[in-house]
């Protein structure tokens, strides 16, 4: 049975091997207009038998299940070249948070927290919330794979060429990356060809729960030459240093008068329905470092950071933004291209050559 075109519904398969949490995922799926729920499975082996039977858009997965776990049917999808895209779900402990990471790493396209503590009625609402999100990701990822032409205008918001800051004048304070869905995959592929003497210091916010961000950073540090870590409130980043934004918090960047790259974490409300967002880090670096500012616009759903980009660069700091054709979901770096605010528009595999261009490298004593 062929996948459905991007007008149709979107056909899910719901695979986990407890049936009340089946029926509960069922029931909110059921629930949203454009998905029609086409079987389920209570274990890997079911899951790869229904997916090949049924061809489906969309499968939820869970992860330890009897005869085949989650990422072992996020490998065979992979390697037998499937369209389906697979949402895990995630429990909201540390062992969660590792084993999503892990299934981000195998191809999973996104996760959502399975929601706890409240009543049952509350958590379906909450679930169906969050999946809701995900079916219309996988949507917009469906349709940008349709062929189409997008015509791309050249930087035209901001000051005149002459004052911007161009690639080799060494003049970034700061590169700042701001990414959602198909994030930690991104981001695996990009941060390690950053090199170790990289001669700006990188902040990132990567929308994430709490717990989350700081397995994507133990993750991260593993295959980086920089050192990679969950940002902490007060502390001083130095070139040659990332800090990704704690889930749930909001992080600001500080000049001090030295200088330097200082993070103050906040409770402050969301900025476009998010916490940590793109937009908040960018506005304050706007106010910080200005036209110093490398802005970087990644694969993720929703117009977080397209304001940010957008102030960032009419203070004349360079804005990359990821293209279309290498987005798992092109919808952050859209407005920053459409709008002729991205000074680059670069393929996943190239933005780190990009950077190096803009930043330079740190000159050995």
């Amino acid at each position: 049975m062929p996948a459905a075109t991007p007008t149709d519904k979107l056909r899910v398969l719901v695979v986990d091997d407890s049936l009340l949490y089946r029926k509960i995922v069922r029931d909110a799926l059921a629930a949203l207009p454009n998905v029609e729920v086409v079987g389920s499975a209570s274990n890997g082996r079911m899951a790869i038998e229904k997916i090949e039977q049924l061809s489906p858009d969309l499968v939820t997965l869970d992860f330890e299940m009897p005869e085949l776990d989650g990422p072992g049917v996020l490998r065979w999808l992979r390697q037998s070249k499937r369209p389906t895209r697979a949402v895990m779900l995630s429990a909201f402990t540390s062992e969660g948070a590792d084993a999503t990471v892990l299934a981000l790493q195998e191809g999973a396209f996104d996760f959502v927290v399975k929601p706890s503590g409240g009543s049952p009625h509350d958590n379906q609402l909450l679930l169906q919330t969050a999946l809701a999100a995900r079916v219309q990701a996988v949507q917009d990822w469906r349709a940008a794979r349709q062929p189409r032409r997008v015509a791309v205008p050249p930087p035209s918001v901001g000051l005149p060429p002459a004052t911007r800051v161009l690639p080799g004048t060494q003049r970034i304070g700061v590169v700042a990356i701001g990414v959602s869905t198909g994030g930690p995959d991104a981001l695996r592929a990009m941060l390690p060809r950053l090199p170790a003497d990289l001669a700006a210091p990188v902040v990132i916010v990567q929308h994430m729960p709490p717990v989350f961000t700081k397995s994507l950073a133990d993750s991260l540090n593993k295959l980086c030459p920089l050192h990679v870590a969950e940002a902490v409130d007060g502390q001083l980043v130095a070139p040659g240093e990332v800090v990704i934004a704690p889930g749930g918090r909001q992080m600001k960047v500080r000049r001090t008068e030295s200088g330097q790259v200082q993070i103050e974490l906040t409770n402050d409300p969301p900025v476009q329905s998010c916490r940590p967002s793109v937009d908040y880090l960018f506005f304050s670096l706007a106010d910080s470092f200005g036209s110093q500012t490398l802005s970087v616009i990644m694969t993720g759903m929703g117009y977080d950071g397209a304001e940010g980009c957008r102030r960032l660069h009419a203070l004349g700091g360079p804005v990359i933004a990821q293209n279309e054709a290498t987005c798992v979901v092109f919808g952050m770096p859209r407005k920053p291209v459409e709008e002729g605010v991205a000074d680059i528009v670069a393929p996943l595999s190239s933005i780190a050559d990009d950077i190096v261009r803009y930043t330079g490298r740190r000159t050995r004593p």
